[in-house]
C-alpha cells in the first residue's frame, strides 16, 4: 500500500508460447523465470496483493511453489497469440477484486521475460505515478540512435524504402531526437484508467527512464545473454 492506496501486482504467464514452449517455465541459471519475478515481489513491501494469470497448470504450480497465488485460470479467450495486455490485467483486476472483496486502486504488471529488472525500479514506477499525478508509468529504456525509425528499412514488393518518409532527409545524427523502448520491466495503472480505457497508456501517462541493461526474453539467445549477466553480477 502506498498512500492508502492497495496495490494489486499481476504476473501475466500463459503456456502457449509460439517461440519458446512454456517460456515463463524456463531456467536462467538454476532459476525459473516466474520464481525471479516471484521472489522479487515477496521483497517489495508495498504491493498488497500478488497473483499470475495463466491459462497453464505447470506454471500455476511453479508460482504457488515462491508465493505468488493463482486463484483462477484464465480462459483460453484471453490466452491466445494476439490478445493484448490490457484485457489480460482488466480481467484479473475484476476477478480478484470480487475474490478479496476490496478494492485495488494501483495496478502493477510484472512481465517474468523482464529477469534483469529490480525492485527500485518497479518501486521508483509506483511512486512516481502516485506522486506526479500520472494515470500510468511505462518504464522505457533509450533507443540507439542507430535504430531510430527515421533511419529503418522495409521491402515493399521487392524494393527498399524508407520506413517513414522523413528519412530521406537524414543526413547526420543531430537532426534525430531520443526515442525509447519499453523494456518490459514494469507497467503501473490507475482502476480507472484501466477500467475505462482501452489500452495501457493513459491519457497522462509518464516514461520512467532505466539506463541499466534489461533484456525481454524472446529466444533462446535472449536466454543465453541474460544469464550471462546475471553470473557475472
Amino acid at each position: 500500500m502506498i498512500n492508502n492506496k492497495k496495490i494489486l501486482a499481476v504476473v501475466p504467464a500463459r503456456g502457449g508460447s509460439k517461440g519458446i514452449p512454456l517460456k515463463n517455465l524456463k531456467n536462467i541459471n538454476g532459476q525459473s523465470l516466474i520464481e525471479i519475478v516471484a521472489k522479487l515481489i515477496n521483497e517489495i513491501a508495498i504491493i498488497d496483493r500478488s497473483i499470475v494469470s495463466t491459462d497453464n497448470d505447470l506454471i500455476k504450480k511453479e508460482s504457488n511453489k515462491y508465493g505468488l497465488d493463482s486463484p483462477f485460470t484464465r480462459s483460453s479467450e484471453l490466452s491466445g497469440d494476439f490478445v493484448g495486455d490490457h484485457p489480460v490485467l482488466k480481467d484479473a483486476l475484476l476477478k480478484m477484486e470480487a475474490i478479496d472483496q476490496t478494492t485495488y486502486e494501483i495496478i502493477v504488471m510484472l512481465q517474468p521475460t523482464s529477469p534483469l529488472r529490480q525492485k527500485s525500479d518497479v518501486i521508483g514506477a509506483i511512486t512516481k505515478l502516485v506522486n506526479e499525478g500520472y494515470e500510468s508509468v511505462w518504464t522505457v529504456s533509450k533507443t540507439d540512435l542507430k535504430f531510430h525509425p527515421d533511419k529503418q528499412l522495409i521491402i515493399d514488393k521487392g524494393d527498399l524504402k524508407f520506413f517513414n518518409e522523413n528519412g530521406k532527409n537524414i543526413i547526420a545524427r543531430q537532426q534525430l531526437k531520443d526515442t525509447y523502448h519499453r523494456n518490459g520491466v514494469a507497467y503501473v495503472i490507475k482502476r480507472n484508467s484501466l477500467i475505462n480505457e482501452c489500452n495501457l497508456l493513459a491519457q497522462k501517462c509518464a516514461p520512467f527512464i532505466i539506463e541499466k541493461e534489461n533484456i525481454s526474453i524472446d529466444t533462446l539467445e535472449d536466454i543465453e545473454k541474460v544469464s550471462k549477466i546475471m553470473k557475472s553480477k
